[in-house]
């Protein structure tokens, strides 16, 4: 298990092409969960590309405790990206051998990790067997066989029905609650943001520059979208973003 770790975005550009898409600065204490929020397409996945290798900055840098960021960030995606000839187990397995995790240890290590996200009877099962739910619960257990100090998601519930994303949202906080590991997860669903977040990130539209950094002291359960605080500070969010409806002050 790996502890979390300070992240800092120092004057960090990405381009694509001659379009600038984002232009950050943000330090990230060890061990929160920081939300990017903003309007799709605004740029909040391309940061978190930049982050964990898969785009070259124009200018800046991402430092973990000082040092490179790359290797220290695994990720999350919408699509599980799950090997479907691979069972669950042997998905997370995969993880483990890239690691270097000698190959007797893999299968209790990998078991271990499904039974941390709810799995521990669909050990056996391919991806193709599994609902969405579960799939993603499979891609956060082979995410964690990695070990990351910062764990990078990009909108992993997204395509998830109400009833499953909530359940995974829990599941989240309860795998963060025990792991302690440094989250910066990437939405668009201001309630998701206020459920998960120790503080949030407002994103202006493209290219993607901070607007405010706003700090969440809500419980993280479901009955909190139901307290005063939660509506204000829904309302406060959405008229930062735009122009909020009377009903965003309803629980």
């Amino acid at each position: 298990m790996s502890a979390g770790a300070a992240v800092r975005l120092d004057g960090l550009r990405i381009a694509y092409g001659e379009s600038l898409a984002a232009e950050v600065d943000l330090d990230i204490e060890a061990g929160q969960i920081v939300v990017l929020l903003g309007p799709s397409g605004c740029g909040k996945s391309t940061v978190l590309r930049a982050m964990a290798g898969l785009l070259p900055p124009l200018g800046g840098t991402v430092s973990v405790d000082g040092g490179a960021a790359a290797q220290h960030c695994s990720m999350v995606f919408q699509e599980d990206a799950l090997l479907p000839w691979r069972t669950a187990r042997r998905n997370v397995e995969f993880a483990l051998k890239l690691r270097g995790v000698p190959r007797r240890d893999r299968r209790a290590g990998a078991q271990e990790l499904l039974n941390l996200v709810g799995l521990d009877d669909f050990g056996d099962h391919l991806p193709g067997a599994l609902s969405g739910g579960m799939r993603q619960r499979v891609q956060l257990a082979r995410t964690l066989a990695a070990q990351p100090r910062v764990l990078l998601m990009d909108e992993p519930f997204g395509a998830l029905d109400a009833q499953t994303r909530a359940d995974m949202q829990r599941l989240l906080i309860s795998v963060w609650q025990q792991r302690r590991t440094t989250v910066l997860f990437v939405t668009h669903d201001v309630d998701e943001a206020l459920l998960l977040a120790d503080r949030i990130v407002l994103l202006t539209p493209r290219p993607a520059r901070i607007q405010r950094v706003i700090e969440i002291d809500c419980p993280r359960a479901p009955g909190a979208r139901f307290e005063p605080e939660f509506a204000r500070l829904r309302y406060e969010i959405l008229a930062a973003l735009g122009e909020p409806n009377e009903k965003d002050l309803q629980p």
